[in-house]
């Protein structure tokens, strides 16, 4: 079946996702709309104002707010459209460094030290990007994006931007072995879509963005990723993709290979959407014996407009969480269950009281370290545009 892309937008895809990614073309998009001088401009973004408890030995309490807004402007150019993005976060200001609570998290650094139990902040320049896209045949595109800060074509829609993870505040435990590179210093993606398939690759910067979230880090384009994409109809997605990562974690001295694979699933229901992911994420460390699996399924029911009820569980190996970080790994099991009330719902907000409850599972041998029966839970009031701009997209 073809994407219907002339009959649902003037996006240049309907399946538009997060940097070059596909997501179901029947996805709520939560956003404000205009019309100027040519240009469809777009905004989107969420605020979560929340209080996180995560406990244990290792666990702490913790006032916060994850965050993010983009822009979109698009308009047609030569033959093809255009479309510039601007992602911005102020989680740096909001949860400052070590940043998010969140027992297991591992990636990245601070004060020169592996980031452990703690999810980062994300950086303010989040994506700075353009994608253009030029129709050849009827049913044959030609893609170019990329920017200073951009997406490679590495790994699911990130879930920052997935419909299954739009009531979760917390980023995967899995995160690091997925679709970490949502925000890379230097993209250049090509690639061609042909009717409801896409094959794309990118060049990239794969070091992990630095501890100081306010700026951009250039450097050589020494990574590479490719991704094949399908879309055969509006509810369904699927991609695998691998990459080859120089040097991605500042404090180890081994690049890194990453596979993906992932199928989403949307469905738009009488009163609200029913939207379920699942994802696979596998890194090897060149030159080492480690190989780290991360498993995840994660959905979110919305129901009678105003109701969502919402889980993720994950199975990720981590060999990160004590010094240094090397064998053994450890399996560990996240498992959260949740729920949120829209207390305001028209086409300008969407204004929610939610909250949920994770419980782990994991080696015994970490008994010492984070309790027996570790638990965190969040408690947090949701912020975004309403719908009524949906109609327009879909």
């Amino acid at each position: 079946m073809p994407m219907e892309a002339h009959e649902t937008s003037q996006l240049p895809s309907p399946h538009a996702g997060s940097g070059t990614g596909w997501q179901p073309a029947s996805v709520p998009e939560p956003e404000w709309m205009w019309m100027r001088g040519g240009w469809e401009v777009m905004a989107h973004g969420v605020i979560f104002a929340d209080y996180n408890q995560q406990v244990g030995p290792r666990g702490e309490g913790k006032a916060e707010s994850v965050n993010w807004g983009m822009l979109m402007e698009q308009h047609k150019l030569c033959r093809g459209t255009i479309l510039l993005r601007q992602m911005f976060s102020a989680e740096s200001l909001t949860s400052p460094h070590p940043g998010f609570p969140e027992l297991f998290q591992t990636g990245e650094t601070y004060h020169g030290e592996p980031l452990v139990d703690h999810q980062h902040p994300h950086n303010v320049f989040a994506e700075l990007s353009a994608l253009y896209l030029l129709p050849l045949s009827k049913t044959v595109s030609w893609e170019l994006y990329g920017g200073p800060a951009a997406e490679p074509a590495l790994g699911p829609v990130t879930y920052i931007h997935r419909a299954s993870a739009a009531e979760l505040p917390l980023a995967p435990l899995s995160h690091h072995l997925q679709d970490s590179t949502h925000t890379s210093f230097g993209v250049v993606t090509t690639g061609f879509v042909i009717d409801w398939f896409k094959l794309e690759g990118s060049a990239f910067n794969g070091h992990e963005p630095n501890e100081e979230r306010w700026s951009i880090q250039p450097a050589a384009l020494e990574s590479w990723s490719a991704r094949a994409s399908v879309a055969p109809n509006r509810n369904w997605t699927a991609q695998y993709s691998i990459g080859h990562l120089d040097h991605p974690e500042a404090l180890e001295l081994w690049n890194q290979w990453r596979e993906t694979a992932s199928v989403e699933y949307n469905r738009a229901l009488a009163a609200g959407n029913w939207a379920t992911s699942l994802v696979w994420g596998r890194v090897h460390e060149i030159g080492t014996d480690i190989h780290l699996n991360g498993y995840l399924l994660e959905s979110t029911l919305n129901f009678r407009r105003r109701d969502y009820l919402f889980t993720r569980m994950e199975l990720v190996d981590k060999n990160e969480l004590f010094p240094p970080a090397e064998l053994p790994s450890y399996r560990i099991g996240a498992y959260t269950f949740g729920g949120t009330r829209d207390l305001v719902q028209n086409r300008a907000w969407q204004l929610g009281l939610g909250a949920d409850l994770t419980v782990y599972s994991k080696p015994a041998a970490l008994d010492a370290a984070y309790g027996n029966y570790p638990v965190s839970f969040q408690i947090f009031l949701r912020m975004r545009p309403g719908l009524g701009g949906e109609e327009h997209r879909h």
